[in-house]
């Protein structure tokens, strides 16, 4: 059966000249799940799509019992400027409680697939970008931040560059909450299955040099320490990566200035990659 996508443009704002900064919210069907989730596209000053010009892209994901409008609504309302500034196409995609796993006891819930192929796919097609792994990068705040890790650790051919923002990296100390057990069946019955999808666990897959990473977490954050204990397994095993310690609690308050630093780092990115 053939799909219909419909994008709706919800706000023209800060003209500048012919052009306008432009936000718009797109339904993106799933085949995986049989079911359509929404997504925020922020698109920078200037961009027209006629135009031959392409842009990098950032995935932003969002954290439990958020979604897709939690990055333009709540923590960071400035995105449009910073996609202007930057020259860069920002994607905030729902991710309803999914941690972006393709979840092995509900078969609703397969968000790797979505976001790392059907998602991407539908914005390759409907917008200028540049439809690389070097020009993709994804990151995201909490249960964003493991998600857009474990994306890029598991999909490098997708993803260059990643980034964690007060990352649930390690759940484990947390069994009953955070609703991951809707997603892995319950800690007390499925220990093992549990530890093969923490961040550490899977570091091994990283080859040298084959993605750029930062990691952000403040100080008085609950996952300060499973941030500290990643950053240190990642030495250990000279995974280069940039690693961020500020003042700051698990809120958005943190999360607001977090993402300047880490847009500016996939700025840079983009910029080296280009010029390679």
């Amino acid at each position: 059966m053939r799909k219909i996508f419909y994008i709706l443009f919800l706000s023209l704002i800060a003209v500048t000249g012919m052009y306008a900064q432009q936000v718009d919210t797109v339904d993106v069907f799933s085949t995986k799940m049989s079911r359509s989730l929404k997504a925020i596209v922020v698109l920078p000053d200037g961009y027209d799509k006629n135009s031959a010009k392409k842009y990098p892209v950032l995935y932003l994901l969002h954290g439990v019992q958020s979604g897709y409008r939690a990055w333009t609504k709540v923590i960071r309302p400035a995105l449009p400027e910073d996609a202007s500034r930057l020259g860069m196409i920002l994607v905030c995609p729902e991710g309803e409680n999914s941690w972006y796993i393709d979840s092995p006891v509900n078969p609703a819930s397969q968000f790797e697939t979505y976001i790392s192929k059907e998602l991407v796919s539908f914005i390759d097609s409907n917008y200028n970008t540049l439809a690389s792994r070097e020009s993709r990068a994804i990151s995201g705040f909490s249960m964003g931040g493991y998600g857009a890790l474990r994306l890029a650790i598991n999909h490098p051919d997708v993803f260059g560059a990643c980034g964690s923002m007060s990352g649930a990296v390690d759940f484990r100390p947390f069994p009953r909450v955070y609703k991951l057990s809707t997603q892995l069946g319950t800690y007390a019955a499925n220990k093992e299955r549990w530890d093969k999808y923490v961040i550490v666990n899977i570091l091994d897959k990283i080859k040298p040099d084959s993605l750029s990473i930062i990691i952000d977490c403040g100080r008085d954050d609950e996952f300060f320490k499973v941030n500290e204990e990643l950053h240190k397994a990642m030495l250990d095993k000279g995974i280069v990566h940039k690693y961020v310690i500020d003042e700051g609690k698990h809120n958005r308050t943190y999360w607001n200035k977090a993402v300047i630093e880490q847009l500016n780092f996939f700025s840079c990115y983009f910029s080296k990659s280009k010029s390679n």
